[in-house]
């Protein structure tokens, strides 16, 4: 076989790169689990988002310092693998790999739901199926279509929330008629004031917010595809972040002035229903398709990276050989495929609980996220030892470092508080458990195929 006709081409400019990494962001986490952290901890939810999106800020300088040194497919795996060990490798790549399984089940659970606010009628588990089939095929066309095609779905999700922003502020301090519901930072400290539910609630809502900060890694799965790597990805590291934050801390607030946190409810976006209860019910209609557009964004971004990083596992040996097989438009068809077959879970579960389906799936994807984020973390400490300096530092090395950890290892503990999220403690270690195992049976099988090989 022809190696340079097996290799991923380089078809992803700089805006691609940085649109992709926020179609990772901003989707679920934003319009649809937003519901749920803002009833844990009430307007206070916009200060666990700042706090979470300063610990997000070092992670993505943790990861892009190393991808700048060694743009590579499937970074998070490469980097583990080759400065902590082959298993620990070996763990980061099917970990992240599971984890975008996870969150892409999570992101089809959200389209079903915003499709029943038009068509309640409809069965949840229909338009997840559709999305599925429908992001399966736009995977499987070459790399630059892709990046065209989440580039512009990921471009109109950042212009609506803009949008919706400059409205929220015309509704609350301009002209607009807004009906009888009262606005204004008075809603940030009525009902029970900022903090209605003290820390506790506060630190809980911590574990979600963390969940919805998925994705931001993603710009470190692009690299071995990028164009220019050494420009476009510093670019994208830091010019995500602080988009983020305005786009979560921002847009929560307005939303918390325009209506009471308490009167927010947990079935469909709170975004849509915030423009639907103050009398603007065309306004909501065009909302509610951003936000099937950002789910679809976010899930597109979620197969991508978990085919680019079964091709990386099979070209280490740490995943069949068969996954690193491309079609003619040089994208992984297997690995798509496969992932594919998996998502459909979803469709399942949709289908059988649709009502809690949402929270069990975004509590276990929880667990794969912090994984994989320390994971970076204890890899660039790793890194740094081996390289002293580079040509993108992480700020206030190694403290940051440690400070990301300790975070981590804190929302981990929360987690046991949170009744949804208990589930994924029980599930994180029978992963670990099965990561361990399969690691040890592929070495063992590895070492019996060399024996004979080197006794001829």
């Amino acid at each position: 076989m022809d190696s340079h006709n097996n290799q991923l081409r380089r078809g992803l400019d700089e805006r691609h790169m940085h649109m992709i990494a926020l179609g990772g962001a901003i989707g679920t986490g934003l319009f649809y689990g937003s519901a749920t952290t803002i009833q844990m901890t009430g307007p206070a939810i916009t200060l666990a988002y700042l706090i979470g999106g300063v610990v997000i800020f070092f992670i993505m300088r943790a990861l892009g310092e190393m991808t700048l040194a060694e743009p590579v497919s499937g970074s998070i795996s490469h980097y583990a693998g080759r400065y902590i060990g082959p298993f620990a490798g070996f763990l980061a790549g099917w970990t992240y790999w599971f984890m975008w399984i996870i969150v892409g089940m999570a992101e089809l659970t959200a389209i079903g739901t915003y499709f029943q606010y038009w068509f309640p009628s409809v069965p949840q588990w229909v338009p997840s199926l559709v999305a599925l089939v429908l992001m399966t095929l736009v995977n499987l066309l070459h790399v630059k279509a892709f990046g065209e095609f989440e580039f512009w779905f990921a471009s109109i999700k950042v212009f609506a929330i803009l949008a919706m922003m400059g409205g929220g502020l015309l509704l609350i301090f301009g002209p607009i008629d807004h009906g009888s519901t009262s606005t204004g930072v008075d809603n940030l400290f009525a009902h029970g004031g900022f903090m209605p539910h003290g820390w506790k609630g506060f630190l809980l809502s911590m574990v979600l917010v963390f969940f919805s900060f998925g994705g931001v890694e993603l710009v470190g799965m692009t690299a071995g595809e990028a164009k220019n790597p050494r420009k476009s990805i510093p670019a994208a590291v830091n010019k995500v972040i602080w988009r983020i934050l305005i786009f979560y801390v921002g847009a929560l607030t307005i939303m918390l002035m325009l209506y009471p946190w308490n009167e927010i409810g947990t079935k469909g976006s709170p975004f849509v229903m915030i423009f639907d209860q103050i009398g603007i019910p065309a306004t909501a209609t065009i909302l509610n398709i951003v936000v099937i557009t950002a789910a679809l964004s976010a899930f597109n971004s979620g197969l991508f990276s978990t085919s680019r990083m079964l091709y990386h596992l099979g070209l280490e040996g740490q995943a069949p050989r068969i996954f690193t097989k491309l079609n003619k438009a040089h994208a992984p068809q297997r690995g798509i495929l496969f992932s594919s077959l998996l998502l459909s879970v979803a469709v399942v579960l949709n289908y059988l609980v649709p009502e809690k389906v949402f929270l069990y799936i975004s509590s276990v994807a929880t667990v794969a996220v912090i994984t994989s984020w320390a994971l970076i973390l204890l890899t660039h400490l790793r890194f740094r030892k081996a390289n002293r300096t580079t040509a993108f530092n992480m700020p206030f090395y190694p403290y940051s470092s440690y400070f990301a950890l300790a975070f981590l290892g804190i929302v981990v503990i929360l987690m046991a508080y949170v009744d949804s999220t208990v589930i994924a403690l029980i599930v994180a270690p029978v992963w670990y458990l099965l990561v361990f195992v399969s690691y040890h049976v592929r070495q063992r099988i590895a070492t019996k195929r060399e024996k004979p090989a080197a006794t001829s």
